[in-house]
């Protein structure tokens, strides 16, 4: 009997339990009723003439195809017999109203290169938008279509944003409107590649094609980011969703709509990570800040006196805790503005002031430089590398002064991450920077480290500037 009372005990204890936690699960129904209708769905129309930017498959009338194809897979059409060489390319995406009048933000990617974009609302009417501008360094756009008297969606701050806090994205992932899925916040301020001004908010959220551009709520029904990106092998969702921070996406609009284009500030430099070692060989006393590792000659930073093994530990005020945070920062910084720039050099902190310019609406840089020539000295260093002194005119084109170009990395020298091609500009021993202008000169240097040190090279690979470190060296 006593036995009996036990397991009955357990049993109840269970069903409570079970019931207690499906009370404390998120109920999404009241967000969906009120803030669904903001959501509206968006088409666009590209026609496509010869070989500029189609695809090689063309799903007529699948728009949700189309739209995987648009974002993932960018490419050009064959001339194959029987594809015609006019052809109109559909998309899919979303977007969400954040002005009465008719003012709707997207993602770049869903509009560009639109020739027609439709939004439907979820009352089924239907409206020809027009774009008022798009920023594809942030994939923000701003788009407006003839209503009145629409609803609006509430919009909260990102900055407020927990890990951990329950979201919710509406959209028309693969055509299927007014989709509603949840998820959590997986991280905050996640760095992507090639996305420098975007501190992106990570989540579990199931996006897919169709979803890009659509709002994403925290549980008070605020927008708090715009589904944009997600991680994927197989194109579908796999739990890694990216979303922009509405606060970003919000100024983006702004000047979008007073300016139809962005403008942000620039420095000029090209910049690395701090790694544990690069810290060590700059006598700093933990991985910090941004380490200049390129200096455009006349560019806001060199006018600052910013110099090359500079690490830039604050901008404007505030901590650059790591190198993703310094191009959103000076983004940020209106052009023309004179800021504080606290670098650390040689040991010590330095406070310069630089007055910020302005990225270029196409901003490019294409140099050619040519690399043939032999080395009358065909042995390897202690790195086990094949160096040889560029010519006068191999210096000309590739805008150097100084140096020495890696022609062979050696098998059985001491592993490093340098390449045949790379061009050794300096070399940081001790905290102390030398600038390497000859094979004796450089020799003598590699002599005069220990076995076991770590020094650090500047090298120029291609059209930039990165330093390298190299931890324990062959036998003198």
């Amino acid at each position: 009997m006593k036995k009996f009372l036990i397991v009955i005990a357990v049993v109840f204890s269970s069903i409570f339990s079970f019931q207690t936690q499906a009370r404390d699960l998120p109920d999404f129904t009241e967000l969906v009723e009120k803030q669904g209708a903001t959501v509206v769905n968006i088409s666009t129309t590209q026609v496509i003439k010869g070989r500029r930017g189609g695809h090689p498959f063309q799903f007529e009338g699948d728009e949700a195809a189309q739209e995987f194809l648009r974002r993932f897979f960018p490419g050009q059409i064959p001339n194959v017999p029987g594809v015609p060489q006019e052809f109109k390319s559909r998309s899919l995406g979303s977007g969400f109203i954040i002005s009465a009048e008719g003012h709707i933000l997207t993602n770049a990617h869903v509009v560009d290169g639109a020739d027609e974009v439709l939004v439907k609302l979820t009352d089924k009417r239907e409206f020809k938008a027009k774009v008022l501008g798009a920023d594809k360094r942030t994939d923000v756009a701003l788009i407006k279509i003839e209503a009145g008297n629409l609803q609006v969606a509430r919009l909260g701050d990102s900055a407020r944003l927990k890990v951990g806090e329950w979201v919710v994205a509406i959209g028309s992932p693969f055509g299927f409107e007014n989709t509603v899925t949840a998820g959590i916040v997986s991280a905050k301020g996640r760095s992507l590649a090639q996305e420098n001004y975007v501190p992106f908010i990570q989540t579990d959220v199931a996006i897919n094609p169709g979803n890009s551009g659509g709002p994403l709520f925290n549980m008070k029904g605020e927008v708090v980011g715009i589904n944009s990106q997600i991680y994927s092998r197989s194109g579908g969702s796999m739990g890694l969703s990216f979303a922009i921070p509405i606060d970003l996406a919000m100024d983006i609009q702004g000047q979008l709509k007073a300016k139809g284009k962005v403008t942000r500030g620039r420095l000029g430099i090209g910049i690395q990570e701090v790694s544990k070692e690069l810290a060590e060989s700059f006598n700093l006393g933990k991985p910090q800040g941004a380490l200049v590792a390129s200096v455009e000659k006349g560019a806001a930073a060199d006018k600052a006196g910013i110099e090359v093994g500079d690490v830039i530990l604050k901008f404007d005020g505030k901590a650059v805790g790591e190198s993703a945070d310094l191009p959103r920062m000076v983004g940020a910084t209106r052009p023309g503005s004179k800021v504080a720039v606290q670098v650390w050099r040689k040991g010590a902190s330095r406070d310069l002031s630089a007055t910020v310019g302005e990225i270029p609406d196409d901003e490019s840089a294409a140099r050619a430089a040519s690399r043939s020539g032999k080395s009358s000295e065909p042995s390897a260093n202690r790195l086990g590398l094949v160096l040889v002194v560029p010519t006068i005119e191999q210096k000309k084109a590739l805008g150097i002064q100084h140096g020495l170009i890696v022609e062979e990395v050696r098998n059985g020298g001491t592993r490093t991450e340098l390449r045949s091609g790379d061009i050794i500009l300096s070399m940081i021993s001790k905290g102390s920077q030398v600038d390497v202008k000859s094979l004796s000169q450089f020799n003598d240097l590699l002599q005069g480290v220990e076995k076991s040190a770590t020094i650090t090279l500047l090298v120029r690979r291609g059209d930039s500037q990165t330093f390298i470190t190299i931890k324990g060296l062959a036998d003198k």
